[in-house]
């Protein structure tokens, strides 16, 4: 039987770290050397798909250069969360004016919330990928609502300039699918890929 393998979480979003630590999982964090810049803000899947295995194949590559045996027998996993409204991808806002403009055009409509998540061997760089989509409709907000939100909550780090974990229903019409997804890491996916990987849970 196969030594249990270690489990590096290739992301340093406490989100991410918050939602892992409900597979009951022991995990240790090392930050992915990948330029994550799109060359297009048009949305397609394997645009996404591509984004979140560049990210673990960053942390395989740096197997190359350890010294000690801390890459070997692992699981690299890597995740990359995306917004997309009306096939734009809007990933985090680069002020609070960029932020003002994305919350004003998601107002009142249906968008997408897609999360690869790659799983990459860190012996045998066998890679397996998958997409999460989750469809959120927002209500009509008004600009001192959106205002308030940005100052009090600085969503800056934030796919799309929101967290839906901090949003009530003044904000929020409805959810259809995965709400773990929209917050960045949808744990069921997660764990069908490790089992794919024969990792066992405790």
């Amino acid at each position: 039987m196969n030594k249990q393998k270690r489990i590096i979480l290739a992301s340093q979003s406490p989100r991410r770290h918050e939602l892992i630590k409900k597979l009951n999982v022991k995990f240790e964090v090392v930050n992915p050397t990948f330029d994550e810049k799109l060359d297009s803000d048009n949305y397609s899947d394997n645009t996404i798909l591509s984004l979140s295995l560049n990210k673990a194949l960053s942390v395989f590559e740096l197997k190359k250069s350890s010294t000690d045996n801390f890459f070997n027998n692992c699981l690299i996993i890597s995740a990359d969360t995306v917004v997309v409204n009306e096939n734009k991808i809007y990933g985090k806002p680069k002020d609070k004016t960029a932020a003002k403009e994305m919350l004003l055009s998601l107002s009142g409509k249906t968008h997408f919330v897609v999360t690869a998540i790659s799983v990459v061997d860190s012996d045998t760089k066998k890679s397996v990928s998958k997409l999460t989509k989750t469809y959120v409709t927002f209500q009509n907000l008004s600009d001192e609502l959106i205002q308030k939100y940005i100052e009090e909550k600085n969503p800056l780090d934030k796919a799309g300039a929101y967290g839906i974990q901090e949003m009530g229903k003044e904000f929020i019409k409805e959810v259809d699918g995965d709400m773990e997804n929209v917050i960045g890491l949808p744990t069921n996916t997660l764990k069908e890929i490790l089992e794919e990987f024969d990792y066992k849970f405790n």
